[in-house]
């Protein structure tokens, strides 16, 4: 638990921020004492990412006034507050993948010496004080795109401390974390904030809030209804806070794994830069009405085999969906086989940002005749299937037209569920199906997940969160530096154990 200092490092107060036909924020009053962690939750649309925005400049409030430090600003740009000492680590980090972990740190603050050249020396010898202050290390010349997840926040995090930052405000920061990488987060944020620094902490994940907050405050339909902490309140009264009702649990398989093999794949191989492969040998049945998890740490190989599966990347090995082979179809073919996609990345993968709702619907849809008129796209169709996922999963939208950025991640992602699901595929790869989303959306995709299993579909379900791999699994296979390791009972296995398969300490310790 951090110290609990009296004094006050960020103050908002009457915050109100208005969209077309949206209000955001109003009469939003939060204070966040310095050095605490400082939790904020709340459904999706709540107005948790509007507010953060408005304290990182990214947006300007209406109405209200920013305090920070005791002092009144009007940032008008993310640069205004990187200089006042605030940073912002995203759910969806912003990394160049092709540069080194020192030049993604120093990227637009990078140290010069004379003529105007980069001083590398100066910036390692910063980077690595603070990376032996908050008690981590990660090799500097080694590229982005060779990190794990956990390795890529600890990256995030250092920039912002490299910038001079003591205000951090971090969003759903262990949405896809292991719970080592997630004890390690909190471990780091414990040590900043004994050294002054302040936390502010987005999160969904109602355990991880009660045991890292100091104080916790509650958004809903836009406002704050409630601050408290942990000492007063726990998970189902939270809960109650957030959404008024009790948390809901991906727990309660209730159905029978039939016997009909509808997504069979054999011996895929994908190969990796310099020949070495991502995925090796992978072989998997999913039958009917069967939930397969797949467990894994980001980066051991779960992606590329998604796109194997999809067509989407070269490899070896043979695909079949509903005993057809599929191996060499494109993925066009595929969908029209039978198979839909909930995608890892909603930014990179799933949506046209800019594009309204309805278009965001024919994306992997274009291919269905209601959809098409002659060569050309049906818009009134598409805009009519667009509102039937709006409505169908609980979509926060004025209307179909709204571009896709309008929206909160929590509710483009619930348009990307609505997609795949509404096609009523036989065999549906979900990656991340509840990825940033709150826990009352969370139960309404569980639901429609395990309706389709109970009507016949087969599930490969790619997932970070160990509660929904374990509560929804039939069961759970671990994808390990891209090998399938084991193969495990949900209802013998614990979150920890399975965790250890993960990250290869099981097998290790059994080998």
């Amino acid at each position: 638990m951090a110290n609990a200092s009296g004094d006050i490092a960020v103050e908002l107060t009457d915050i109100e921020k208005r969209f077309p036909g949206v209000l955001a924020n109003y009469n939003v009053n939060l204070t966040v004492r310095r050095g605490t962690i400082h939790s904020i939750v709340g459904e999706n649309g709540a107005g948790k990412s509007t507010l953060m925005k408005v304290l990182y400049g990214m947006l300007q409030p209406e109405e209200g006034s920013v305090v920070v430090d005791g002092a009144e600003v009007a940032f008008r740009t993310p640069a205004d507050a990187i200089s006042a000492g605030i940073g912002m680590v995203h759910q969806h980090f912003k990394l160049a993948d092709n540069l080194t972990v020192l030049e993604n740190i120093i990227l637009g603050s990078e140290p010069s010496r004379g003529g105007g050249r980069i001083d590398f020396a100066a910036a390692r010898s910063s980077i690595t004080e603070i990376m032996q202050q908050i008690g981590t290390e990660l090799d500097l010349d080694e590229l982005v795109s060779e990190l794990g997840v956990g390795e890529r926040q600890r990256v995030e995090i250092i920039k912002v401390l490299y910038r001079g930052g003591n205000i951090l405000i971090l969003d759903e920061p262990t949405a896809v974390l292991v719970p080592d990488e997630v004890d390690e987060l909190f471990a780091t944020l414990q040590r900043l904030v004994d050294d002054g620094a302040t936390v502010i902490f987005i999160s969904h994940k109602l355990d991880e809030v009660l045991s890292v907050s100091d104080d916790i405050t509650v958004m809903r339909q836009g406002t704050t209804v409630a601050h408290t902490q942990p000492a007063d309140i726990d998970r189902p009264g939270l809960a109650e806070l957030m959404v008024g009702s009790e948390l809901p649990s991906p727990a309660g398989r209730n159905t029978t794994v039939g016997d009909t093999v509808r997504l069979a794949f054999h011996d895929i191989t994908v190969d990796g830069p310099e020949g070495r492969p991502t995925v090796q040998n992978a072989t998997l049945e999913v039958k009917e009405r069967e939930i397969l998890g797949i467990a894994g740490v980001e980066g051991n190989g779960q992606f590329e085999l998604c796109a194997a599966l999809l067509g989407l990347t070269a490899s070896a090995g043979t695909v079949e969906i509903d005993g057809v082979d599929v191996s060499t179809a494109s993925t066009a073919d595929r969908y029209n086989a039978g198979l839909a996609y909930i995608p890892f990345d909603r930014h990179r993968e799933g949506l046209m940002l800019t594009a309204p709702l309805w278009q965001n619907t024919l994306l992997g849809r274009d291919h269905e005749p209601e959809l098409r008129k002659g060569p050309l796209v049906n818009a009134p169709a598409a805009v009519a299937a667009s509102e039937e996922i709006i409505e169908r999963f609980g979509v926060l939208t004025p209307n179909a037209h709204t571009p896709a950025f309008a929206l909160s991640g929590g509710n483009q992602q619930k348009l990307l569920v609505g997609r795949a699901m509404v096609t009523e595929p036989s065999v549906l790869i979900a990656a991340h199906p509840t990825r940033g989303i709150d826990v009352g959306a969370q139960a309404a995709v569980w639901d429609e997940i395990r309706m389709a299993r109970d009507a016949g579909m087969a599930v490969l379900l790619v997932s970070a969160d160990l509660e929904e791999l374990i509560g929804l699994s039939d069961r759970i296979a671990v994808l390990f530096e891209g090998e399938i390791t084991a193969q495990l009972d949900p209802d013998t296995i614990t979150a920890a154990e399975l965790g250890g398969y993960m990250t290869g300490v099981r097998q290790k310790a059994a080998s």
